[in-house]
């Protein structure tokens, strides 16, 4: 287990990484060319593995051990020992980087060697350098700064980052007429961030296409800020230590999470 300040001293040093790595692809065609088909199944584009590519050097250089679980490689394991995990996804809003969408970011969580769980949460928006982070027991931050949700309780007032598109569409009809805004803004790390720092109301998605590459660090933040995470159902959302396995999940400040949960109901 790694200290707060270590923690976030060491996501630091990825970003930088990563940001450094992927500078010369940005708003490029080449960017967005497949290379292989990551180990979730999803294609991976150039931009995602050169982002990766570099942030396992840093990792390999460290000198500790650890076990690393990536959206586009898997897991893999650095060491004998592994005194924590890292899971990364190294670039979350390929497409927007790739057209020149300033909206883009690496999504690290800290956690127990076995995956069980996370103690620190880092997203940086890699295209302007917004940093979020947390760490159990620590709060949650913005640049520095402690966040919370927003206080909004009047549902109609709304602004909610929803998926739930194409055949998913039926199940987010009845919210979409209950709130005042939706936003997709296609990270969905950063906006998950954006309902701990009080940007936005909530984050629901109902497609039950998110990995824990996607959610764990921003799941983290939120909880920290004082906000709340649930399934589809309203249960507890408990990430298992793989990247295969699929979530639903509602994100909000907390004060209408019911209410959202019965608009989407199965």
């Amino acid at each position: 287990m790694i200290t707060f300040p270590e923690a976030l001293e060491f996501c630091d040093r990825l970003a930088d990484a990563a940001s450094k790595a992927i500078s010369e692809l940005v708003d490029t065609s080449e960017a967005f060319e497949t290379v292989y088909v990551g180990a979730d199944g999803t294609d991976t584009k150039l931009i995602d593995d050169v982002s990766e590519q570099a942030i396992l050097r840093v990792l390999r250089e460290d000198g500790r051990s650890m076990r690393v679980l990536t959206e586009e490689f898997g897991e893999v394991k650095i060491g004998e020992d592994p005194e924590f995990s890292i899971v990364l996804d190294p670039l979350d809003g390929t497409y927007n980087v790739a057209n020149g969408i300033p909206i883009y970011s690496i999504s690290i969580a800290v956690g127990m060697p076995d995956v069980s769980s996370f103690y620190f949460g880092y997203v940086r928006n890699l295209a302007n350098g917004d940093t979020f982070h947390a760490g159990t027991g620590e709060g949650a931050y913005f640049n520095g700064r402690k966040i919370k949700p927003s206080d909004n309780s009047v549902l109609g007032s709304f602004c909610v980052s929803l998926y739930g598109y194409r055949r998913h569409v039926e199940r987010t009809i009845d919210l979409c007429k209950a709130v005042r805004r939706i936003r997709i803004f296609g990270s969905v790390a950063l906006e998950l961030c954006y309902v701990a720092a009080g940007r936005i109301d909530a984050f629901v998605d109902v497609r039950g296409s998110l990995r824990l590459v996607d959610v764990a660090a921003g799941k983290l933040i939120i909880e920290e800020a004082g906000g709340m995470v649930t399934d589809g159902d309203g249960c507890p959302l408990k990430l298992k230590g793989n990247i295969i396995n699929p979530y639903f999940m509602v994100a909000s400040n907390g004060h209408l999470h019911s209410d959202i949960l019965k608009l989407i109901g199965r």
